[in-house]
Formats: C-alpha cells, sequence, structure tokens
C-alpha cells in the first residue's frame, strides 16, 4: 500500500494533465474548425470572379423604344441586344422613362443596365410570352410561357443599375391561376391544379416524358418566373428593384458562378419567393432587401422523379448582408429538393417582421426525398418571427398527402451566434422521421425570447447546446 498510493496520486496527475491538454487541444481544434467553416464561404465568393465586359454601349432608344409606357418595345429592345451580341457584346442601356415589353431574352457578353429613373413594364398581354421554352415550375422542366427575363445556355450575362423591373402581375394578371380567391381567382374559371395543369405535368415527371414534349403555354394556366438564368455560366444580377412578380422573381437553374448582390425583391403575390437557386453552384446572395410573398430565399434541386433523374444538388451557396422583411422563411432548403442540398453558409443577416414564418427553414417529405447537409448559420439578428427560429419537416405536405419511398436525410445543421427578441409559437420547431432521425444539430451562442412553446423536437438525434438560452433558461 505504501507503493501504491504514491503512484495513484502520480497516476492521477498525470491523467489529469493529459486530460486537460487533451481538452485544451480540443477547444482549439473545435475553433479552428468553426473559423474554417466561413473561411469555406470565404472561398465560394472568391471562386466567383467579376465578369468583364466590352465598352460598347446601346441604348434602346436609338433602336426605336419610346417611354411612354404604352408603346410595346419588344423589338427595339430585341434589335439592341442582337447588335450588341453580334458586335461581341458590351451594355444594353435602358434609360430614365417608363418602357412597355415583352420578354427579355438575354445573349451572351450582354450586362443589360437599367438607368436610375428606369421602369420596364412588362406586358400583361399572355400572347406576347409565346412561344413556348425550355424552363421550369415548381420544379419540373416543361416546354412554357417565358419568363419576363431569359437566358438560356449563356455565359457572362448580367441585368445591372438602379431602375425597376415591374412585372405587372396583379390579381387580374398571372395571380389568378393559383387558385386563391385572395389574389383574384374566381371560383369556376381555369387554374394550376387543374388536371390539365399541374396533374398532367407530374404525370409526364413520372412517365419521363421528354421536356420537349411536356408543352404548356397557351391554353394552360402555370405562371412564368421573372428572372431566370437557365443553364447559365458567370451571372450577375446587381442593384436593381424587382416588383409584382407572375412567381418566383429571380431563379438561377443548373447556373454555376452566380451573384445576386444589392438587390431589393417587393413583391407580395402567391409563390413570390425571392431567389431560388436550383441545380445551381457557387452561388452568392449579398447585401439585398426581400419583402415577399412566400420564402425570401429558397434553395431547391428539383421536385421528385425530376430532380432525382437530373440529379445536381444545389452546393456551395453563401448568404449574407441580407435584410429580411417578410416572407414565409428567411433562408429555406426546400420543398423542391429531391437532389439534394448542401454546403450553405448564412451569415450577417437581419430578419425582422411578425410576417415573417422562420428564420430557418428545411422542408421536404418521402416523395421529395433528397438531403440536406452543412447548413452553417451565424451571426443573425432576428427582431421577431411568427412561428420559429428554426423550423425542419420530413413530413410537409403540400397539395395533400405527400408520403412515397425516397427517404430524406437532414444533418449537420449549426446555428451560432444569433439573438431572437420575439419566438413566436416555437424556439425550436423539428420533425424528423423514426426511419430517419434529423442527425447533428447544434446551437452555439443562441439567445431565444418570447417564444411560447420553448422546444418541440421529434426524431432528432440529441441537439448539442453551448451557451444557449430560451426564454432566460440554459439548455445544456
Amino acid at each position: 500500500m505504501k507503493i501504491n498510493k504514491p503512484y495513484s496520486v502520480y497516476s492521477f496527475i498525470c491523467f489529469s494533465l493529459v486530460a486537460v491538454l487533451f481538452n485544451a487541444c480540443k477547444t482549439k481544434e473545435n475553433s479552428v474548425k468553426e473559423a474554417d467553416v466561413f473561411d469555406e464561404a470565404d472561398k465560394i465568393i472568391s471562386s466567383i470572379k467579376d465578369i468583364e465586359f466590352p465598352n460598347s454601349t446601346y441604348n434602346i432608344v436609338d433602336f426605336g423604344a419610346i417611354s411612354d409606357g404604352v408603346t410595346n418595345n419588344s423589338e427595339a429592345i430585341k434589335k439592341a441586344i442582337a447588335t450588341c451580341s453580334e458586335a461581341g457584346g458590351g451594355k444594353v442601356i435602358i434609360p430614365s422613362g417608363r418602357f412597355l415589353t415583352g420578354p427579355i431574352h438575354l445573349k451572351s457578353n450582354i450586362n443589360l443596365h437599367l438607368e436610375e429613373g428606369a421602369e420596364v413594364l412588362f406586358s400583361t398581354e399572355k400572347k406576347d410570352y409565346l412561344p413556348v421554352v425550355h424552363t421550369s415550375y415548381e420544379g419540373q422542366e416543361l416546354m412554357n410561357y417565358s419568363p419576363l427575363i431569359y437566358a438560356y445556355k449563356q455565359k457572362n450575362i448580367a441585368v445591372t443599375g438602379k431602375g425597376i423591373f415591374n412585372g405587372q402581375a396583379s390579381n387580374t394578371n398571372w395571380w389568378p391561376w393559383c387558385s386563391k380567391e385572395e389574389y383574384g381567382y374566381i371560383e369556376g374559371t381555369p387554374q394550376q391544379k387543374d388536371e390539365h395543369n399541374l396533374p398532367r405535368l407530374w404525370a409526364m415527371s413520372e412517365n419521363n416524358t421528354p421536356v420537349s414534349e411536356r408543352v404548356f403555354g397557351e391554353g394552360y394556366q402555370l405562371r412564368p418566373s421573372f428572372i431566370q438564368p437557365f443553364d447559365c455560366e458567370n451571372v450577375l444580377i446587381q442593384g436593381v428593384t424587382f416588383t409584382n412578380a407572375p412567381f418566383w422573381v429571380i431563379h438561377p437553374i443548373k447556373c454555376n458562378y452566380v451573384r445576386v448582390e444589392g438587390v431589393t425583391v417587393k413583391s407580395h403575390g402567391p409563390n413570390n419567393d425571392g431567389c431560388d437557386p436550383e441545380y445551381s453552384k457557387n452561388v452568392h446572395i449579398n447585401k439585398c432587401v426581400f419583402d415577399t410573398g412566400d420564402d425570401c430565399i429558397a434553395i431547391k434541386s428539383g421536385r421528385n422523379n425530376d430532380g432525382r433523374v437530373v440529379n445536381i444538388p444545389s452546393e456551395n451557396i453563401v448568404v449574407e448582408n441580407c435584410n429580411m422583411k417578410d416572407g414565409h422563411g428567411g433562408v429555406v432548403m426546400g420543398s423542391e429538393i429531391s437532389a439534394g442540398v448542401r454546403n450553405v453558409y448564412v451569415r450577417d443577416c437581419k430578419m425582422n417582421s411578425p410576417e415573417l414564418d422562420r428564420a430557418i427553414r428545411i422542408k421536404t417529405n418521402t416523395l421529395r426525398g433528397g438531403f440536406v447537409e452543412n447548413v452553417y448559420v451565424k451571426n443573425i439578428e432576428v427582431g421577431q418571427v411568427k412561428e420559429s427560429l428554426l423550423r425542419i419537416n420530413l413530413y410537409y405536405a403540400i397539395y395533400g398527402p405527400q408520403e412515397g419511398n425516397f427517404m430524406p436525410s437532414v444533418k449537420n445543421i449549426h446555428l451560432q451566434d444569433i439573438k431572437v427578441e420575439n419566438g413566436g409559437k416555437y424556439g425550436v420547431l423539428i420533425k424528423g422521421r423514426p426511419e430517419s432521425f434529423v442527425k447533428n444539430v447544434t446551437f452555439t451562442n443562441v439567445h431565444i425570447e418570447n417564444a411560447e412553446t420553448p422546444l418541440s423536437v421529434e426524431n432528432c438525434e440529441p441537439i448539442l447546446y453551448k451557451n444557449t438560452t430560451i426564454n432566460g433558461k440554459q439548455y445544456n
């Protein structure tokens, strides 16, 4: 015993020192890892290079455009873009004034620039958006009315300036097709849920009907997106304002290297999502204002069979310095998410409205399937939300029950340095599935006040809390 006692004390001291050193190293390692996470965001931003355009300028007035708000200037704008393109690119200028037009189709190496005081009014005549083009509706590709601003398989394109794009959608134009009375729908008139519209498109998707044969447009009631770069590379949307959108507002689909900067979206129609990157990667959304009728930002990757066939995850997306004033969700992943979403970074944003339902939201189901992984949210100021700071729902339902054979996966969701003044109905609302628990959710330096119910969590691995309070109660 005389020999063992000193040995035991010595062992204890050594073990304690090792433990202290191990924990110190681990703490240092964790802090490095946290720093590295947003270093990756900076690398994504750096990968999106500035687009350089030739110095040539082409003013649409020189091609016959008239700023009376009545004359349709489609041909003048088309000629200006064609001339600019044939000359190798440059800037097509829309000067101060009110210019009515049909859809605008961009070409490679062109910067469509709105000068201050310019307002582009888009035609309310449906026929002006024909012939149909290769586009997408709720995560499924089809031939449909042209988006209001459209680019297909182009490189180096931009929409810049200080002017306004006014889609002129209203309770008498485009919006009634959503089937809701609050948006002008009249019972018995055609709408998107009719058998010849969405159900027909869903069947075509499930049957792998070629997109060229999924022809809609005239005689159908599926609304166009506002601005849609489709399968484009190097895209810049900067400074302009979008209002009165028929459907999703900024919709880069199958794009690489996209910058949306200093843009204002003020549009409260149905499905008026602010920015919906879909099947896209290397996207930077910065210094924007979203005041929307649906999600402010919704990251997508195709719906059901279409998403699985395309199989292009949306990834490497950075959202920062944005103001989410109103909408169903601040930054959302889903529900069209069948190809998956990964590597999303959100930092230094403000979200504050009694009508902003959730700050961060993930929504899917077993028809969508898909995955969401590696979501990092930091330094978010949430004044007020209607429902919750974070909502993850693997039972999301729209158009009726949504049950199938494609189990979704959600993991690695990390929130830190967030203060919520009025937390709404829940602090945190998570609904995983017994077959697919939500995994690895962490809260670090998160403080939520005035939540009616602090937590509602089902089928989720234990959440890791560090210095986190809800309604003043410490969670560890």
